[in-house]
């Protein structure tokens, strides 16, 4: 069975940083892109980042690219999520995902793990 456990959100405040984490359980990780997507309360969940099978490939929505990084540790089953300069609207839940190819539509991915909580402050 797949398993997708999101860790390290919290509070933070804005300009700080943060590092989300998921940890996979999947056969084959390496076999899956990866995403983060995330919901804030009373709007639909968007697409944040993806990167693919290998990692030579990322993709950022246009909020958050140059402040966010993802990568991945296809050796340990990890995906990463770097934030940087967060700001107040980026508080929502993180999701992470596990799909073919990493695409900004959430219908693209077969595996979702239960979210961590990013609320940024101020």
């Amino acid at each position: 069975q797949v398993q997708l456990v999101e860790s390290g959100g919290g509070l933070a405040q804005a300009g700080d940083s943060l590092r989300l984490s998921c940890a996979a359980s999947i056969r084959i990780f390496s076999s899956y892109a990866m995403a983060w997507f995330r919901q804030a309360p009373g709007k639909e969940r968007e697409f944040v980042a993806g990167i693919t099978r290998t990692g030579g490939n990322t993709y950022y929505t246009d909020s958050v690219r140059g402040r966010f990084t993802i990568s991945r540790d296809n050796a340990k089953n990890l995906v990463y999520l770097q934030m940087d300069t967060l700001l107040p609207e980026d508080t929502a839940i993180y999701y992470c995902a596990a799909g073919p190819i990493p695409r900004s539509v959430p219908l693209g991915y077969n595996y979702w793990g239960r979210g961590t909580q990013v609320t940024v402050s101020s």
